[in-house]
């Protein structure tokens, strides 16, 4: 099964393709061949693998994603600078929990605050659904907060652990109106900007807008 994954990485093919959003999913995959994946994904940053209960997700993200996601994060960097919080980027890196059989690259993640190693926050720009239910993953992660952009919308969610029953639906994620992590920060305006294409204009109304 391993040979198969790697094949399906070293394609030329899916490297070729015009703007791919391509995914792959393999069942029955163990732990071991998952941090098979990974290494032999260590130097190439155009994967996002994600496993959940031996369940493999590669996705070759097309450029439109990787241009959304982009924006979102320097607009979300720009707020946090703008307003002094302290943070930490951390890009896309493996976060995984072997005990948890949970593994994940978000888009884009931060710790706010104190350097930890395990993101605070987590986003994620959804082009095409994918077969492993993310919040479930991001949730055996102990992740606090998920942000999902999709169709020129953020969904917010946070961790409820003391009361995870209540939201069994989202895994123990409770859907909010606006951040909890960063409470002063507008949505619909972040939302507003993220979609305008040309980077200068977007950063300028932005700034306008947090004041």
């Amino acid at each position: 099964m391993v040979s198969s994954l790697f094949e399906l990485i070293d394609d030329p093919q899916l490297a070729g393709l015009d703007d791919p959003e391509e995914r792959f999913t393999r069942s029955e995959v163990s732990w071991q061949q998952y941090e098979a994946v990974l290494a032999k994904l260590e130097n190439n940053s155009h994967y996002r693998v994600t496993y959940l209960d031996g369940v493999l997700e590669i996705v070759s993200p097309s450029l439109r994603h990787e241009k959304l996601k982009k924006r979102l994060a320097t607009l979300v960097e720009f707020y946090l600078l703008k307003k002094r919080i302290q943070h930490t980027p951390m890009g896309s890196p493996t976060v995984r929990k072997r005990l948890k059989r949970a593994g994940a690259e978000p888009d884009e993640c931060y710790c706010i605050g104190e350097e930890k190693s395990i993101p605070d926050l987590a986003i994620e720009v959804v082009i095409t659904s994918g077969s492993v239910d993310k919040l479930e993953t991001y949730r055996r992660l102990e992740v606090t907060e998920v942000w999902m952009w999709k169709v020129n919308r953020l969904t917010l969610y946070r961790l409820r652990e003391e009361t995870p029953s209540k939201f069994m639906g989202t895994h123990g994620y409770e859907p909010i109106a606006s951040s909890e992590l960063l409470p002063d920060l507008n949505i619909p305006l972040l939302e507003q900007c993220v979609t305008i294409s040309d980077q200068i204009q977007a950063i300028d109304e932005f700034e306008e807008g947090i004041g």
